[in-house]
């Protein structure tokens, strides 16, 4: 009965016409809920409280300072729509616990969100934060939420459906800007996202930090792309368990850390839930070992730590120092099992794990040796992302930087 009130309620208040503030400039649908919240192309920025703002695609947003998305509020962005972030840390979109972003591009018009300053360089504006209500691990195994580290707001919660929205073809550049050292921007922060939200055909290049970086949650992904980013091209922790496929991820040369870097959580390697992807069809290209590859000998293609679990298949691995690596005990004790690295291509000579041998073993959390060439099957066979370490057919028309 309370339910049919509160209907009857907002069919009477539509009717009156009350919610006389419209968000889009290109508009015409009156059924369209509306928000007190009017997005200024050339000042974009302020926080979202109520309604829906849809974009117009035919203007170019100047993201001079943060738009937040706050419970109960929608942003949608129509395909083709440009979004360009100036100043740095104080340049970023972030979604609260309870607010939605749409995103909907297509292979054709893309959305871009990108750097509006002349020369651009990784680290112009911050990224894109989305915080949802799925479970995280940072108190092992209870209920807990947590702050984020951008944009300081709540995520996480008991929630593993929950949905943020939905975003498909969306390409972010030179995103990662950073308060200091230890904290700083991605690409896209999936912050205890749940499993609820699209996420489908994304780019992240040239960011100054990782391109995608999960923080717990249960969020799916598929069809990823991340070129060029500065520290890793992903990055996982705090009890992630997402399902994904068609993953494609390249250093440039010089640059870069990690094609993956995946942890449980780092204070407290057998915190639950415990982290958990799969991901099947991945690509992952490193920097080469030409001259002037300065920290070359620290490239690897994937970081395995800190306790976490992963099923990983259909594999190309080409140009790392190091293709797999595995610290910890807490890891280790799943390789074979739950911790697997399945059909798997080394299109160039690339060690598995470290020292510089295919079959050498991997540092455990005591000092002494493991091995742990259970890990790896491989296959001459394995297409990776779908064309070994050439670009993807899912990839063409609406991406870049291959």
């Amino acid at each position: 009965m309370k339910k049919s009130i509160v209907q009857l309620m907002a069919i009477v208040t539509l009717s009156a016409g009350l919610f006389t503030s419209c968000s889009s400039d290109n508009d015409n649908n009156s059924d369209d809920p509306k928000s007190s919240f009017v997005a200024n192309p050339d000042n974009f920025t302020g926080v979202i409280t109520d309604g829906e703002v849809v974009l117009d695609a035919s203007k170019t947003y100047k993201l001079t300072g943060k738009i937040q998305v706050n419970n109960g509020a929608t942003l949608t962005i129509p395909a083709g729509t440009v979004i360009q972030g100036t100043g740095g840390t104080k340049a970023y979109i972030a979604v609260a616990q309870g607010g939605k972003i749409n995103v909907n591009g297509t292979a054709a018009k893309p959305v871009v969100m990108t750097s509006g300053l002349a020369t651009k360089a990784a680290g112009d504006w911050g990224g894109l934060v989305i915080c949802g209500k799925a479970s995280i691990n940072r108190d092992n195994g209870k209920t807990t939420t947590a702050v984020s580290e951008v944009a300081e707001l709540t995520y996480g919660g008991a929630n593993d459906t929950d949905s943020s929205g939905s975003i498909k073809y969306l390409r972010i550049e030179y995103a990662g800007a950073a308060f200091n050292s230890e904290k700083e921007f991605n690409g896209i922060s999936f912050f205890g996202v749940g499993s609820g939200t699209t996420v489908d055909y994304v780019e992240a290049i040239h960011g100054a930090d990782d391109g995608f970086e999960f923080f717990g949650g249960t969020v799916n992904t598929s069809n990823m792309i991340s070129i060029g980013n500065e520290d890793d091209q992903f990055d996982w922790t705090e009890g992630w368990r997402g399902t994904n496929t068609n993953w494609y991820g390249k250093l440039d040369f010089g640059k870069g850390n990690r094609g993956i870097e995946a942890d449980n959580f780092e204070f407290g390697y057998a915190f639950a839930p415990i982290s958990n992807p799969t991901i099947t069809n991945i690509t992952l290209v490193g920097p080469g070992s030409t001259a002037a590859t300065a920290n070359f000998a620290e490239n690897q293609g994937i970081k395995l730590r800190r306790g976490t679990k992963a099923i990983i298949t259909n594999v190309v691995l080409s140009s790392w120092a190091t293709g797999i690596d595995v610290e910890n005990d807490e890891t280790i004790a799943f390789v074979g099992t739950a911790l697997k690295v399945s059909n798997t291509l080394f299109v160039t000579d690339v060690p598995v794990k470290t020292k510089g041998k295919k079959t050498a073993v991997a540092p455990a959390t005591s000092g002494v040796s493991a091995d742990v060439s259970a890990i790896l099957t491989e296959s001459a066979t394995a297409t990776g992302a779908g064309s070994g370490v050439a670009q993807p057919s899912w990839a063409t028309g609406w991406s870049t930087g291959f």
